[in-house]
């Protein structure tokens, strides 16, 4: 195709894999399990729950229906609509530009993690400070993290329809892997009183914190606020129907967090003996508990290579969508053509993601705001400029284009039955949820609020 030209889904199914694909990621698979073990199990699984139903699906629609009804990325779709206020857009835009190259950093881990137990190592990962020893590294974490943007441009080079195709594939797949691990995992020894831990609600367990932790990871799982929807939109059909897509979209993101808890969570629980305290391993869970977890499994070489291959996959297409997200940006922002893009974001990811990945080593003595390089770009983003982005989006659509806007467009191609739910959400509850977000991230680095 032409190299300014926009890409376009064939169909519903294929925009569904494609969008679901972005919202499944290293959020879904790595972060959701650990966030729902230490902030209550199955209260914060009903709260992320109904928050994505609600919340969740009223961002992901505004953000998908202006990128439909302009055929234009982030920063060129408010600009299209509103001249004066094309600086919104830009916010929006920019965010996935800086969370690729700390994203493929991460994703670089999970690659290594698959060569070690595919290579027959699953003991040597087992151990005591592995994982801390590796990404203390100077060379190696850089390198696979250029391995797994490489692998990411091979589908973005070839535009929309590399993504789509390869939804098609990893998307079912990732599901059936994700199916099998859970089966494993709950029939453990042991593990009953993890599934039990997980799936009911505790009220006990509620807290202030668990709303945050549980609105923040919908941010994160459901791509909220980071260009992607917008271009993702554009993409979109004027014939699909927009409220059945995203609605689909809802429940595979859902499923694959609630399965992906259900794959850790319960083994956590059998392989630590019982011992609770072992859910609060934080962000290293899956990190440093599961190879350990697996280093006690009968055949735990190959059951490890399959899940860090799944998470691979996860990791993947969430990169795709961010990576498609930033070059959309420099294609309609700057009228640049699709391979210049792409060299653009290379030098940008790699630029970035080596200050990262040495802020785990040799320039670990860098901390600003108190933080390694890696955790700033991703505070910064996640917890600044998503919660802003969105705030301003909803601004945008209430009082400046008026919600109209958004509902014309999901009703062009069908039935609107959330939208008494949408109105109410987008104009009064959906900023004052944001404030929280944004406020509670900013008390929590200077450290009055703890999350």
């Amino acid at each position: 195709m032409n190299q300014t030209e926009r890409g376009s889904f064939s169909g519903k199914l294929g925009y569904i894999l494609a969008v679901a694909g972005s919202a499944v990621g290293l959020g879904n698979i790595w972060r959701f399990p650990y966030l729902a073990a230490k902030y209550g199990g199955g209260i914060f699984l009903l709260v992320y729950i109904l928050l994505t139903l609600t919340f969740g699906f009223t961002l992901v629609a505004a953000e998908t229906a202006l990128g439909r009804k302009t055929g234009k990325s982030a920063i060129a779709a408010f600009g299209d609509l509103r001249k004066k206020y094309k600086w919104m857009g830009f916010i929006n835009a920019i965010i996935p530009i800086f969370i690729v190259p700390y994203y493929c950093v991460i994703g670089g881990w999970v690659m290594k993690y698959f060569a070690v137990f595919v290579t027959g190592q699953a003991s040597a990962a087992a151990k005591d400070g592995f994982f801390g020893s590796y990404i203390g590294k100077s060379g190696e974490p850089i390198l696979w993290a250029v391995l797994f943007l490489a692998a990411a441009l091979i589908f973005v080079f070839v535009g929309v329809g590399g993504i789509e195709k390869a939804s098609k594939v990893l998307m079912p797949l990732l599901a059936v892997l994700s199916v099998i691990i859970a089966i494993y995992s709950v029939t453990r020894p042991g593990s009953l009183e993890g599934v039990k831990y997980y799936i009911i609600p505790n009220f006990k367990n509620f807290s202030f914190k668990t709303i945050i932790a549980a609105l923040g990871q919908m941010f994160y799982s459901l791509s909220i606020a980071m260009g992607i929807l917008f271009a993702y939109g554009s993409y979109m059909d004027k014939k699909i129907n927009m409220e059945s897509s995203i609605k689909q979209i809802e429940l595979f993101d859902v499923g694959i967090a609630f399965i992906a808890g259900l794959m850790i969570i319960p083994a956590v629980f059998s392989f630590s003996h019982g011992d609770a305290s072992a859910l609060q391993a934080g962000p290293g869970l899956m990190f440093v508990m599961l190879p350990k977890v697996f280093a006690s499994m009968k055949m735990g070489s190959v059951i490890g290579a399959v899940f860090f291959l799944l998470v691979f996959f996860a990791a993947l297409t969430s990169a795709i969508s961010l990576l498609e997200a930033s070059i959309a940006f420099f294609m309609d922002g700057f009228k640049l053509n699709r391979i210049t893009s792409c060299i653009l974001m290379i030098i940008i990811a790699v630029g970035i993601a080596i200050p990262c990945s040495l802020g785990n080593g040799i320039w670990a003595g860098i901390t600003p705001l108190n933080m390694d390089i890696l955790s700033f770009f991703d505070f910064v983003t996640n917890s600044l400029l998503m919660p802003i982005a969105a705030l301003l989006t909803c601004f945008f659509i209430s009082n400046v284009v008026g919600v109209e806007t958004v509902i014309d467009e999901i009703k062009s191609s069908g039935a609107f039955t959330r939208e008494k739910m949408f109105v109410v959400t987008i104009k009064y509850i959906a900023p004052i949820f944001l404030l929280v977000i944004l406020i509670s991230s900013i008390l929590s680095t200077v450290g009055l609020f703890e999350l």
